[in-house]
């Protein structure tokens, strides 16, 4: 190990030197920089108000350089973590046990799997990942959690969380690939006559609609417009009596910082916001986040939330969308069954041990489901893009 190397919790991801974050994150992410998780803190989407209380663990060297990162929040809820452990902090009420608070490893409010420990490339990399991964144990210790999580981390870092004792959980999302279509008639000719009939009807619903579809970056969208564009989010929520954590002015915020890493495909009428779609991006892939309608428009959901993202997608050069969490709908869209997990460490030894023989059932479980669920995506059976996770 490096040394002397410290570990420290700072109380907000602004407080780490912006140098930092761009030579540890990878280069373009639009959730790992020095302004996303910045921004949404300062506006209350990730705070201590909601929920939410910053608690990043920063590995310095002797010369006090930042050398390592890993984003972490105190919860006393399990909203907008996408662990789905409603059930787990249920089972330790049964028992006379407290679940919350919990320390996350995660991107707030954003179901995209990805790197979690941030570690530079050198010689210390391997020691200073394990530094962290212990701080993190320590300070939920320290602090009295039941648990410490790591919501969706890169593939990379999944055996060095299993080796550290974290458990892992099983999830399925739908993405999509780029199969090598050139554009989106390229991309239907893979379709079934059937479901590439379906989509067309869907589309052709929304282009006789008298809607007109734009595609607009966060840079692009005047301050003025994002309460319109906002109070079209926060209806979604609304019908389902959630909370929408995101406010107006972050969302402002995200776009003029973020610029072109946001994007907006946004259905007008009469010059009007009557629905939108916000996404983000990378250089090589477009992640779905927020639908929002101001009221029912047949297959508009479906245009906005993935056919102009696929469509984006191909036009410029991104070889994946990953629309979000949950949805068998999207199936008939040709996104793809993919197999995602989460780490935990549970600091109860019989709680752990619950957890360890649930775990085991649900992996098996949600590869049975994956199975079935690519049974009918909508390709043609002698041209199906090979399936992954």
């Amino acid at each position: 190990m490096p040394s002397p190397l410290m570990i420290s919790s700072i109380p907000a991801a602004n407080a780490v030197a912006r140098e930092a974050w761009s030579r540890l994150c990878p280069v373009g992410h639009p959730f790992l920089n020095a302004d996303f998780l910045a921004i949404i803190e300062r506006h209350g989407a990730a705070a201590p108000a909601w929920g939410w209380t910053p608690r990043h663990l920063v590995a310095s060297d002797e010369r006090g350089a930042v050398v390592g990162l890993l984003p972490l929040y105190g919860k006393t809820h399990s909203h907008g973590d996408f662990i789905y452990d409603w059930a787990w902090a249920a089972a330790y009420r049964q028992i006379g046990r407290q679940y919350y608070p919990k320390l996350m490893s995660c991107i707030p409010h954003t179901p995209v799997a990805g790197p979690r420990i941030l570690v530079g490339q050198g010689p210390d990399a391997v020691a200073i990942r394990q530094a962290l991964i212990d701080g993190a144990r320590t300070l939920a210790i320290r602090s009295g959690a039941s648990s410490w999580h790591v919501a969706l981390p890169g593939d990379d870092e999944i055996p060095l969380l299993e080796r550290a004792g974290l458990l892992l959980s099983h999830d399925v999302q739908f993405h999509w690939e780029d199969p090598g279509c050139g554009d989106f008639d390229g991309y239907l000719a893979t379709f079934s006559a059937a479901k590439r009939r379906k989509v067309r009807a869907e589309r052709r619903q929304v282009q006789d609609s008298g809607l007109s579809v734009e595609t607009r970056h966060g840079d692009q969208i005047e301050p003025a417009e994002w309460p319109l564009l906002h109070a079209l989010y926060t209806s979604t929520f609304e019908k389902f009596n959630n909370h929408a954590a995101f406010s107006a002015d972050c969302f402002a915020d995200l776009g003029a910082n973020l610029g072109r890493r946001m994007v907006a495909f946004i259905a007008r009428d009469r010059g009007l916001p009557v629905a939108v779609a916000l996404c983000f991006r990378s250089d090589e892939a477009l992640y779905g986040r927020y639908w929002g309608c101001r009221e029912h428009y047949p297959s508009l959901h479906f245009e906005l939330c993935f056919y102009q993202g696929i469509a984006y997608c191909l036009r410029e050069g991104l070889r994946r969308f990953e629309p979000g969490a949950g949805g068998e709908h999207k199936l008939a869209r040709g996104f793809t069954p993919i197999v995602v997990h989460s780490a935990h460490w549970i600091a109860d030894p019989y709680m752990r041990q619950l957890l360890d023989r649930h775990l085991a059932l649900q992996g098996g479980q949600v590869a049975d489901y994956r199975e079935q669920a690519a049974a009918h995506l909508p390709f043609r059976r002698d041209d199906s893009p090979p399936s992954a996770g």
